[in-house]
């Protein structure tokens, strides 16, 4: 019985680590040059926080009259106001 148990635990184990290594590997960046990947939970997608995306970052708190906070301290309504102006506004260059 005891020899049972730990076979169940152990296949348990694997599957549970199998799950959630596909996960971490699906939110693995796709650009040598992202260094994050943010999910915007209000669109449904990620975006590829890299050296294009800082420079949209601070330009939308420039243009908004404010000095910089990094993004990942803002509260989650300023971060939803960002998205939403990124998704309006699109890359330029």
């Amino acid at each position: 019985m005891h020899r049972a148990h730990l076979y169940v635990t152990a296949l348990f184990l694997t599957a549970t680590f199998a799950v959630s290594g596909s996960a971490v590997a699906a939110a693995t960046p796709n650009d040598e040059h992202v260094q994050v990947r943010v999910y915007d939970s209000w669109h449904h997608d990620y975006h590829d926080w890299n050296d294009r995306e800082d420079r949209a970052y601070r330009a939308y708190q420039h243009e908004r009259h404010e000095s910089y906070v990094a993004y990942e301290r803002q509260k989650h309504k300023y971060q939803h106001n960002y998205w939403n102006y990124r998704h309006s506004h699109a890359d330029r260059d």
